[in-house]
C-alpha cells in the first residue's frame, strides 16, 4: 500500500480512504461495518482527515467524451523563468484549463483543458495560449479515447 508508512494514518485510515475513493457517497455505517467500527467512530475519523487536508473535496467526475463533442487537450509549455508567476497567473484565468502542473523534464508546465470542438481548440491557441506571457515552446495533445484513468491514489 502507498500510504501504510505515514505515521499520520493507519491502516483503519488507509481502508477507509480507500472505501471512499471508490464510492465517496458510501455512508458510515457501510464502511463501519466493513472497518468494524461505529459510525460516529467513522464519521470523526473522516473528519480528522477532512481537517488535516488529507481529503480535500468530494466531487462527481465528468468524462466529457460522453458529452457530444467535448474532448480533452494537453499542451506541454516552456516559459521564460523571469515570467512563471505572470503566466501561471495568466493561464489560470481561462475556464477552458482545467489543470496546470509544473513539471521536470523538457517542457516546465503541462495543461489540460476541456473544449468543444476544433473551432474552440484554435481559438484557445489563437487568443490565448499564443498570448501567455514568456511562451517559449508549445506542445499540444488531444485525447483520442481513454484506455486507463484511476481517480484515486493508490493506498
Amino acid at each position: 500500500m502507498f500510504l501504510e508508512n505515514i505515521k499520520a494514518l493507519d491502516a483503519i485510515d488507509c481502508r477507509i480512504l480507500e472505501l471512499l475513493s471508490e464510492n465517496a457517497r458510501i455512508s458510515y455505517v457501510d464502511i463501519g461495518e466493513i472497518v468494524g467500527l461505529s459510525r460516529v467512530a467513522v464519521k470523526a475519523r473522516i473528519q480528522a482527515l477532512e481537517d488535516k487536508g488529507i481529503i480535500e473535496q468530494y466531487t462527481v467526475i465528468i468524462n466529457p467524451q460522453k458529452i457530444a463533442s467535448t474532448f480533452s487537450a494537453y499542451f506541454e509549455i516552456t516559459l521564460d523563468p523571469t515570467k512563471y508567476e505572470e503566466a501561471i497567473d495568466y493561464l489560470k484565468k481561462n475556464d477552458c484549463i482545467t489543470q496546470i502542473y509544473q513539471v521536470l523534464g523538457n517542457t516546465k508546465f503541462h495543461i489540460h483543458a476541456i473544449l468543444n470542438g476544433e473551432n474552440e481548440v484554435d481559438a484557445l491557441l489563437q487568443n490565448f495560449i499564443y498570448k501567455t506571457p514568456g511562451l517559449k515552446d508549445l506542445y499540444f495533445n488531444s485525447i483520442v479515447s481513454r484506455i486507463k484513468d484511476i481517480k484515486n491514489i493508490r493506498l
